[in-house]
């Protein structure tokens, strides 16, 4: 029997979307702080790469609708990075000694999803996502509170979601799975597809 037939334990499963929601699931139980905190990768419009953690609030769908999602404000560096349509994220907790690597297409969510989801953000947070101007220089902290305050009173208690805020879906292309080993002889299985529209996965063990 080949060996990625043999996968087994914490790599077991037929839909690397379920196996990445499941360790996230685990993940939540045992690590302590922002589980979902992932490292964002981009690359510039000169081909320099950039890379931040932001928070992954969605793990959708499965097979060929498996989704990953999360939200920014879409005028951040960013956002303009994210507008050529590829990036890359890992999601590493110490807790379990295992990672997530992700690499696929970026489109937007800016609909009644994103919506509900700013809806559901505590007031204070509503506001500052009207407030910031993100990745944009500051003159100093007491011209963001004043910001704040101004939009405070502009909004109110029942701020809209701002049209420079939304979603970012990624959509995945290759998924590696990797579970530290003793003596560095760690586990990784790495998932491919053609294309975003298939349910049709490789399955690879790759060495340490």
């Amino acid at each position: 029997m080949a060996e990625p037939a043999r996968r087994k334990d914490i790599f077991a499963g037929e839909d690397p979307i379920e196996i990445a929601r499941r360790w996230l699931a685990e993940a939540a139980e045992s690590e302590p702080a922002d589980p979902e905190a992932m490292a964002l990768a981009t690359v510039d419009d000169r081909g320099m790469p950039n890379v931040r953690m932001v928070l992954l609030k969605e793990i959708e769908g499965r097979g060929a609708r498996g989704a990953f999602l999360f939200y920014t404000n879409y005028e951040s560096v960013k956002a303009r990075e994210l507008a050529a349509g590829k990036a890359a994220f890992v999601l590493h907790w110490k807790s379990l000694r295992r990672q997530v690597r992700v690499r696929g297409l970026v489109t937007r969510e800016d609909g009644p999803k994103a919506d509900a989801y700013f809806a559901s953000r505590p007031l204070q947070s509503r506001i500052g996502a009207w407030a910031s101007r993100q990745s944009r220089p500051l003159r100093s902290r007491a011209a963001l509170m004043a910001e704040v305050a101004k939009q405070a009173a502009l909004h109110g208690n029942a701020p809209r979601r701002p049209p420079h805020w939304g979603g970012f879906r990624i959509r995945p292309l290759e998924i590696e799975f990797w579970a530290e080993g003793a003596y560095r002889l760690h586990d990784r299985f790495r998932w491919t597809r053609p294309d975003v529209g298939s349910a049709q996965w490789t399955v690879t063990r790759l060495y340490p």
